[in-house]
């Protein structure tokens, strides 16, 4: 493992390209980790969000995440708790229960970032959820039961799916 400092090839605030040797890699210069919740509801249902992302110029269905440290306020925040107020924010649940399930590299040869994903469970609704105002989330509950088939359906429509959720699925033996 090297401890060689990176070279900043390029930085804005919110990401930066970076060089050790001749690997290039990108990072967020204000967070190196993001959360990723797996949210089930007492009635067995998993809440996923499905929101526009600019990338890959399509909606994604996802699990409610978020990054770490990203924002003043909360840095030196517990990674439980990024999780729980990510969860919040974007969902409206709020979770009783919050377990780690895995912390994995979100993609190796592309970025240093770490994801760490959750499970939250016996939940309580105590808002409308939906994001921050510069987010438009819109918030799916789905029966653990039918979820394969609800998501193949989503993808058959153009849909992109997100690899956590099959990944906090597995981690979670469901």
């Amino acid at each position: 493992m090297s401890d060689t400092a990176p070279e900043t090839l390029f930085e804005s605030p919110w990401l930066g390209l970076y060089r050790i040797g001749h690997w290039d890699f990108a990072k967020r210069p204000n967070a190196d980790y993001c959360v990723g919740i797996l949210a089930v509801t007492p009635d067995d249902e998993v809440v996923l969000i499905e929101q526009y992302r600019i990338p890959v110029q399509s909606t994604v269905i996802e699990v409610p995440a978020g990054l770490v440290g990203d924002e003043e306020e909360f840095r030196g925040e517990e990674l439980s708790e990024t999780a729980a107020r990510e969860l919040i924010e974007e969902t409206g649940y709020k979770p009783g229960k919050i377990e780690l399930l895995l912390s994995t590299p979100t993609s190796a040869g592309m970025t240093s970032e770490l994801t760490h994903l959750f499970l939250a469970t016996d939940l309580t609704k105590v808002s409308e959820g939906g994001g921050t105002g510069h987010e438009d989330i819109k918030v799916h509950l789905v029966p653990r039961t039918e979820l394969r088939e609800w998501l193949k359906k989503k993808e058959a429509e153009g849909h992109l799916i997100d690899f956590k959720i099959h990944a906090s699925l597995w981690a979670a033996g469901m």
